[in-house]
């Protein structure tokens, strides 16, 4: 039986600028980077709070994909179109602050819904977030 899941994958257009987002404006910790023999770059990080889960931080490129898949997924990322997920905070409205000053794109500032408070954001790697700060 399945008792969790320890890694998820985002694909993104350069691991190098992902890498800076992830760690350095989101906050996560690198788990692992490193380059295999085949050239393919190994990146993780962790959300801040979830040491056992590892977001792997992939270019799409074969074998992953076949070669004009690539060219799809590269392409819905150079659209900011492919979607990442929700990220979990305590305080929405200063955690929006905080990115927005390190250079995080908003698309929607904090707003108050009916499961708490959200702002929706764009990682500049071609994916977008949830910023939510659940109601009590």
């Amino acid at each position: 039986m399945i008792t969790k899941i320890t890694h998820l994958t985002l694909y993104v257009l350069d691991q190098s600028k992902a890498h800076d987002v992830y760690v350095n404006k989101l906050g996560c910790k690198v788990n692992t980077d490193m380059t295999m023999e085949n050239g393919f770059r190994w990146l993780t990080v962790n959300p801040p709070e979830q040491p056992d889960l590892e977001i792997v931080l992939a270019e799409p490129q074969v074998p992953m994909f076949e070669e004009p898949l690539v060219e799809t997924v590269r392409g819905l990322l150079q659209k900011n179109a492919m979607g990442g997920g929700v990220w979990a905070t305590d305080d929405c409205e200063k955690t929006y602050e905080a990115l927005k000053a390190k250079g995080i794109e908003f698309l929607k500032p904090p707003t108050k819904e009916f499961y708490g408070i959200e702002a929706l954001f764009r990682d500049g790697c071609g994916n977008w977030f949830s910023l939510t700060q659940r109601s009590d």
